[in-house]
């Protein structure tokens, strides 16, 4: 039996370049999913360890499996927000925010209140997904309805809702940066203040000066009226009334129940409000959980915002995660990632260095392996020692962690958080990227205040205090 050994670089580089030539391939070229290219990926990484690294079959699928484990969580909430969405529409819930929305909002002012909100609603629920899947969807029907972009819309619906990702101790990152780098939470969430808020101010100052474009621009009001009435004639009532459902899973979460139950919850309170409200019927409750809204108004841009969610609608996005997590798991397992990791570490010099170094690698195992989890686990396991070494807090870590591997993972299509923004707003993530200010900021704040030593805290004096 052939004994094992560590991975060389370039035995560790040939799954990556393999991966990154047919994703290019398979996207630009022949235009198709993602899901295949990685499986090859992972099929090209599990020949290396099993014939050149001496790893058994069963060992690497060990490593599929414990990886994939991670994210069954995220799995799960994927497609009960699949039935969210469908009878959030269904019982016009969805279709009463769009319709108050348009009596409220004005394109000068759209963007900024969108980041505010969304701010809001994910300090309060310390969840980026939760935030897009409730009040993101009816944002983006909204600013549709006003003549703004659909990604500029995405990029303040991504930047708000990343904001209280990063920030709330609610939020499973915020609690698993500190916990990897081996900091305390409420230490770590003042840490990320010194980056957070420039770039939250930043992105504010960003998006109204794009209002102001905006603004300039002569409202359809026509248009407007159009999918009011429509909306109005579809649906028995809109009634304020209807947004209880999404204040009470903001409710829930607040009062820290989990996110299953609390959303699961929020599925049935719309399928009772489609029956008491709408007339709907339990079939067209339960038709709407699997298949979705199917909306046949007649009017284009109202069956365009409404024909979305039920649980078969996210079942191409679990397949792209089980797929991406698969390629991770057989990376980590055989120690290719660690080992390219390693070899930037040796030119890490300085601060500067090693803080470029953590993000740098962050958002590499972003792109490798399709997790946000990996990316916060596995920096955190490898730079922790060296973090110590150079008498540096141990919340420097953690900041530099959520300053990337956080805040990027909605930006990359073929990652956990950023299928399920396909999913849920419609979007590629390519086309939002460039307006996702909030978060294309922070890591390079971050980048900044390492070059200046500003805010990089020592051991010592932290000890001290």
């Amino acid at each position: 039996m052939k004994q094992q050994r560590k991975a060389t670089l370039f035995e560790s580089l040939i799954p990556i370049v393999f991966l990154i030539i047919i994703l290019a391939l398979s996207l630009i070229v022949f235009k198709v999913d993602p899901q295949i290219p990685l499986l090859l990926g992972t099929a090209v990484a599990s020949l290396i360890g099993v014939y050149r690294l001496g790893f058994k079959w069963s060992e690497l699928e060990d490593g599929i499996i414990e990886t994939i484990k991670m994210a069954i969580q995220a799995i799960l909430i994927l497609l009960i927000v699949g039935t969210l969405i469908g009878t959030w529409i269904l019982s016009g819930v969805v279709p009463s925010m769009i319709y108050w929305g348009l009596n409220i909002l004005s394109p000068s002012i759209f963007l900024v209140a969108t980041l505010l909100i969304c701010s809001i609603v994910s300090v309060s629920t310390g969840s980026s997904w939760t935030t897009a899947g409730t009040v993101g969807i009816a944002l983006l029907g909204i600013g549709q309805t006003l003549g703004i972009p659909s990604p500029v819309i995405a990029g303040a619906i991504i930047s708000g809702a990343y904001f209280g990702d990063k920030m709330s101790p609610l939020s499973d990152t915020t609690n698993l940066a500190p916990a990897m780098a081996g900091a305390t939470l409420f230490d770590h969430i003042k840490h990320m203040m010194y980056t957070t808020v420039p770039a939250y101010v930043i992105a504010i100052v960003i998006y109204a000066i794009l209002g102001v474009k905006y603004a300039g621009q002569s409202l359809d009001m026509a248009q407007i009226n159009i999918i009011k009435e429509t909306l109005v004639s579809n649906f028995n009532t809109l009634s304020p009334i209807l947004l209880l459902a999404p204040v009470s899973v903001i409710a829930m979460v607040i009062l820290k129940l989990p996110a299953l139950p609390a959303l699961l919850t929020g599925t049935l309170i719309g399928g009772a409000f489609a029956i008491i409200f709408q007339g709907a019927s339990l079939g067209d409750v339960m038709s709407a959980m699997h298949y979705g809204y199917q909306s046949h108004t007649g009017v284009v841009a109202v069956d365009d915002l409404l024909t979305r969610g039920g649980l078969d609608s996210m079942l191409w996005t679990v397949s792209l995660v089980v797929c991406a997590l698969s390629f991770g798991g057989v990376l980590e397992k055989t120690g290719m990632l660690e080992t390219i990791a390693t070899r930037i570490l040796q030119f890490a010099k300085g601060t500067f260095g090693l803080v470029f170094a953590t993000i740098i690698t962050c958002i590499f195992t972003n792109i490798v392996t399709g997790d946000q989890y990996l990316a916060i686990v596995m920096p955190g396991r490898m730079y922790k020692d060296e973090y110590a070494k150079r008498n540096l807090a141990a919340k420097n870590l953690s900041r530099a962690i959520e300053d990337s591997a956080t805040v990027t993972s909605a930006l990359i299509p073929w990652t956990t958080c950023g299928s399920y923004m396909i999913a849920t707003l419609g979007i590629n993530p390519i086309a939002f990227l460039p307006y996702a200010f909030f978060n294309l900021l922070s890591p390079m704040i971050s980048l900044i205040l390492a070059a200046t030593g500003w805010t990089m805290e020592k051991r010592q004096s932290t000890e001290q205090k």
